[in-house]
């Protein structure tokens, strides 16, 4: 068994946590409001907006044990800048103030999230922050190309409100095949690391989600 097998056999509790909060699961059954989308596309700008300084950080905070995986590291930025603008452009296709949400501040949750993310590279293990790529890209590939179907078949949005969700559902399926490959070279001590933040990262992403507006009751409009 691989090291991303064991990873994700140790995290089982933890990512059913995560789908079992009721958003989610009504998302997934079509029952969603606009404003819940809506409110989900501006705290996930407010987390994703700091991608790319966070790997940046991340490069040059690597110990020498772990300088080989400064190149991967180049690599994420490469393929993550920008893409906090593509959750704004899917803001404003859904009718939504795009820029009221570039000049607001973040919920709680996802600034707590993003505050420990920098605590980690700054003042822990950097290998941790491994952990965080593990949980939200792989509940990007388990949910994010379904969540964008159903929200639209319930809202009746363009294709073009759903460019994050579609296009990070299908680039993170490639992201997680690279990341075990990376996981699989780190030594036990840095992989146990990684495993002590993946459950930490599973809390703190879904309590972003258990902030969020809920959906209707079912059987209502969902628009």
């Amino acid at each position: 068994m691989t090291f991303y097998d064991q990873l994700t056999a140790n995290t089982s509790t933890e990512r059913l946590e995560l789908l079992a909060i009721p958003i989610i699961a009504d998302c997934l059954h079509g029952r969603v409001q606009l404003a819940g989308y809506q409110a989900f596309l501006s705290q996930a700008y407010h987390h994703v907006r700091h991608t790319t300084p966070l790997l940046m950080s991340l490069g040059g905070r690597l110990p020498e044990r772990l300088s080989w995986l400064r190149r991967a590291v180049a690599e994420y930025i490469e393929e993550e800048i920008g893409h906090e603008e593509w959750i704004l452009n899917d803001i404003a296709a859904t009718g939504g103030d795009a820029q009221a949400v570039r000049a607001s501040q973040p919920e709680l949750p996802a600034e707590v999230m993003v505050a420990y993310a920098y605590d980690l590279i700054q003042r822990g293990n950097p290998a941790g922050f491994f952990g965080m790529v593990f949980v939200l890209e792989g509940t990007s590939v388990a949910l994010a190309l379904m969540a964008a179907d159903r929200i639209q078949q319930a809202l009746g949005l363009p294709d073009n409100a759903f460019s994050y969700l579609r296009s990070h559902g299908t680039l993170d399926q490639e992201h997680t095949q690279h990341l075990a490959t990376l996981l699989e070279k780190m030594t036990p001590e840095d992989q146990q690391e990684v495993l002590r933040c993946a459950r930490i990262f599973y809390k703190l992403y879904g309590d972003i989600f258990r902030a969020l507006p809920g959906a209707t009751p079912e059987g209502t409009p969902c628009n």
